[in-house]
């Protein structure tokens, strides 16, 4: 059994219109209608209307039912439900978050400190100190404007590159260590265009110790003391820390955006259901309503018979409605078809309508129902037949 109904709904009369339809969507006939779109009758009076004002006059009236019904929060266009805040809110935790890291790192300065401990006295010390305690302090700064405007970047970044060239002569070959600080605030502003510039403080950390004779070391005292090696780690690590944080807040916007989509989808869901379930009840009771008027005065104990009938349909529709709200209404066959008849009666047509449904699979029951409570509702509403069919295959 494919995706559309085999089943047929054929109105006799004046203007008998064919009104199968598939939950997919396509229309089978002239006037059917699938789940997926809106019609007008349900909202301007039963006449049909196709057009875009039936269609919005069909989804503010839905809206306003579901506000009144009190069943659940629906944001029509006037409220939509959207994560305002949760971008923000993302953006603001991932600037704090990405300073966290590197950060850190600063308490590897105490590894130079104690270098211009061993290798400078007096006057000197105090100097490689201070150098020492800007190059941290301006690190910070640096590091903090490190998604700023280009000035407010490049001038601390400089000063940085200076700092850690003064201190050469205080820490000598321990002083690359400020290198690695150096990478870590360029790969947080160029990301993976830092490359050169690491690679260029890794080689100067191997070459620069044996060439300054006065600081007796050679060019395996880049690897004796580790800097040659955590320049490049220490700029990768830094880089890999910031890829994370940017996929968490992908992956963050990513389930605000399905969220929000899903709402959206709900939206669609009880609008669609809404008006299927009141279209069809609504027209119901509209044809029971006239003909307890007329009946009024010749014959009223059948009037007061079809009055109770239209409160009981009245008091089904509120439940329906209810339930397409909360998503557990049931559509069957079955009783599609029983409400069918009785509608077909109401409206002074001749119903052919089968009583046994054991040519239909039960898995179909729900689609095959929906197929006959449209195609019987156009009947009444636009076919004027004076008979009606319906078969099943």
């Amino acid at each position: 059994m494919n995706d559309r109904a085999a089943a047929t709904v054929i109105g006799g009369g004046r203007r008998g219109v064919g009104g199968g339809v598939g939950r997919d969507g396509r229309r089978e006939g002239d006037r059917g209608v699938g789940r997926g779109g809106y019609r007008g009758g349900a909202t301007d009076g039963g006449r049909g209307g196709r057009g875009d004002r039936g269609r919005d006059g069909a989804k503010g009236a839905l809206n306003a039912t579901v506000r009144l019904m009190g069943v659940g929060a629906v944001a029509g266009p006037e409220r939509p439900l959207e994560l305002t805040g949760a971008s923000a809110l993302q953006r603001s935790a991932l600037g704090w978050r990405r300073y966290i890291l590197p950060a850190v790192f600063c308490v590897y300065l105490i590894y130079v400190a104690r270098a211009v401990a061993n290798t400078s006295t007096g006057a000197d010390a105090i100097s490689g100190y201070v150098l020492l305690a800007a190059f941290g302090v301006t690190y910070l700064v640096t590091l903090a404007n490190s998604d700023g405007p280009p000035l407010a970047f490049w001038v601390p970044y400089a000063i940085l590159v200076a700092l850690f060239v003064a201190e050469l002569p205080f820490a000598r070959s321990a002083a690359f260590v400020l290198c690695a600080f150096i990478g870590v605030v360029t790969v947080v502003r160029l990301g993976a265009y830092a490359i050169p510039i690491v690679f260029a403080f890794t080689v100067s950390a191997i070459l620069v110790p044996g060439l300054v004779p006065s600081w007796h070391d050679n060019f395996g005292t880049g690897f004796t003391n580790v800097t040659a090696v955590a320049i490049p780690v220490v700029a990768l690590a830094t880089f890999g820390f910031l890829r994370l944080l940017q996929m968490n807040s992908r992956l963050a916007e990513a389930q605000a955006e399905v969220s929000r989509l899903a709402a959206e989808n709900e939206r669609s869901r009880i609008a669609r259901d809404l008006h299927d379930l009141l279209g069809h009840s609504l027209t119901t009771i509209t044809v029971k309503a006239g003909l307890a008027r007329k009946l009024g005065e010749t014959n009223p104990e059948q009037a007061l018979i079809e009055i109770a009938e239209v409160e009981a349909l009245a008091r089904g529709s509120l439940a329906d409605v209810r339930a397409a709200v909360s998503g557990y209404h049931d559509v069957t066959l079955a009783r599609e078809l029983a409400t069918g008849r009785e509608l077909l009666r109401s409206a002074g047509v001749l119903a052919d309508i089968p009583r046994a449904i054991d040519t239909v699979d039960p898995a179909n029951s729900e689609l095959f129902g929906w197929v006959v409570r449209e195609g019987l509702t156009n009947v009444v509403r636009h076919a004027r037949a004076t008979s009606c069919a319906v078969r099943l295959s």
